[in-house]
């Protein structure tokens, strides 16, 4: 079968967390928004590929001024956000047919390379969800608040070289990522692959790229400016 490629943005996150009067994904990197630093990897890894781009719904009109005065061309399909992250892929999926592949990925991760992206896709021709993850390289301790500090659990430990942690794009064939996301929502869905483990399907896994960051603090935001200079050096 020869699958579409689409990609689901998702944008719609408050950016509480960043503070300020606009939302992470419309600050500036490398003197463009991050979300059009986002989109544009994956113009340049899929040509011809299909964007959905979930925002929050004051903000839907926002960004298509931003486009224009950018002369920012790609169309796209623009859905509002959800209550929830769950809600809002939910939306999202509603604009993709059965038949293809789907990348979600977060709005917020610029830094993701084109190669890997491309990559992700080709895996995707003849596996049904594929997952990046990066192994964890820090010491974990395993603890508990007891009067107002943090003690060890006894006998509680972590192994570290079995825990990894999972990044965006996730890439699903859509059929399957449509029939998950028909489960009802769940606090324990933290990202897509959960759902879709959830719904009782296998996923592959592959090793992502460890400055794939994802920009939720002002740490990140620093970080993420001073990768993209050193790239351009």
């Amino acid at each position: 079968m020869d699958r579409k490629k689409y990609v689901i943005i998702m944008a719609a996150g408050s950016g509480s967390r960043m503070g300020g009067d606009r939302p992470k994904q419309f600050l500036e990197l490398g003197g463009k928004a991050v979300l059009q630093r986002t989109i544009e990897v994956f113009l340049e890894a899929v040509p011809g590929i299909k964007v959905v781009t979930v925002l929050p719904e004051q903000f839907i009109d926002y960004w298509k001024d931003y486009c224009y005065r950018k002369n920012f061309i790609c169309p796209q399909i623009l859905v509002k956000g959800g209550m929830t992250r769950f809600h809002s892929v939910r939306n999202a999926l509603e604009r993709i047919p059965e038949g293809a592949i789907v990348g979600v990925h977060d709005g917020v991760r610029p830094l993701v390379t084109p190669e890997l992206v491309s990559k992700l896709y080709s895996m995707s021709e003849t596996q049904q969800g594929v997952i990046p993850v990066t192994p964890c390289i820090e010491t974990l301790k395993v603890l508990a608040e007891k009067d107002g500090c943090l003690e060890a659990i006894p006998g509680a430990e972590a192994d570290r070289s079995v825990l990894f942690g999972a990044q965006t794009p996730q890439m699903f064939w859509s059929e399957i990522l449509k029939e998950a996301y028909s489960l009802p929502y769940d606090t324990t869905f933290t990202d897509d692959a959960s759902v879709v483990e959830k719904y009782g399907k296998s996923l592959s896994y592959v090793i992502g790229e460890r400055l794939n960051i994802k920009i939720t603090t002002q740490e990140d935001l620093l970080l993420s400016r001073a990768v993209d200079l050193l790239n351009k050096d």
